[in-house]
């Protein structure tokens, strides 16, 4: 019998975290239910949950917090984890991706499409959808790509990816000099069927290029991303 996939969901309104837990366990998920951020934290670190959906507004410790401390832990890198909350602006938008969520779900609830999202970002983690390659280092430039450790070296020092941000780095040096459009990246990164924030490739790339520098990945304009050979 296969193990079920664990939830962990924290939001500081009671009603809602009651309605979730219904909502997931009876597509077949553990749910470990969380009040507040610093519950969650403890909880995230003794359970190991598979995804993690966060709200962003709650006491003690907000979501955010709770996300960037997560990803500090190696055994939470690649997690998803997933941002439910009531601040539907661009900003919150786009400072969730940055801070290393997976996907940004605006509330009102939308019970079958919360589930579908769910089990979409469970399936391109496991999968699938990872970059195959048949060599262990790729060299372009002033980059290293080390394969079977996830690491960028970039002029000779390790740059620190989320698990995103190194499958866009390694999707986009597998055929250096190729302009990869934003469907071909959204399809093979984040699945063809997960809807996701227009900016979301461009947080990502903002976020490679700070660590790395402003030329490494380039743009072309109306087009996609590259990297030059």
């Amino acid at each position: 019998m296969l193990a079920k996939k664990k939830i962990l969901i924290a939001d500081d309104e009671k009603d809602i975290v009651e309605f979730l837990q219904y909502t997931f366990e009876n597509v077949g998920f553990e749910v470990i239910a969380c009040k507040d951020g610093i519950q969650a934290l403890k909880q995230a670190k003794v359970h190991h949950p598979d995804i993690i959906l966060l709200d962003i507004m709650m006491p003690n410790l907000e979501g955010t917090s709770v996300c960037e401390q997560l990803r500090k832990l190696d055994e939470f890198k690649n997690t998803p984890i997933v941002f439910l909350t009531a601040r539907n602006n661009e900003e919150t938008e786009v400072n969730a991706f940055e801070i290393g969520a997976d996907d940004f779900i605006a509330k009102p609830i939308k019970p079958k499409a919360l589930v579908s999202r769910i089990n979409k970002l469970l399936l391109a983690k496991n999968d699938k959808q990872e970059i195959v390659v048949d060599k262990k280092i790729t060299k372009i430039n002033s980059a290293e790509i080390d394969h079977e450790t996830y690491t960028l070296y970039f002029k000779k020092k390790a740059v620190e990816l989320a698990r995103k941000e190194f499958q866009l780095v390694d999707m986009l040096a597998s055929k250096p000099g190729k302009v990869f459009t934003r469907k071909q990246i959204f399809d093979k990164i984040w699945g063809q069927n997960l809807a996701m924030g227009d900016r979301t490739i461009d947080v990502h790339v903002r976020k490679i290029r700070v660590k790395t520098s402003d030329d490494f990945i380039k743009t072309v304009k109306g087009v996609g991303f590259k990297i030059e050979a």
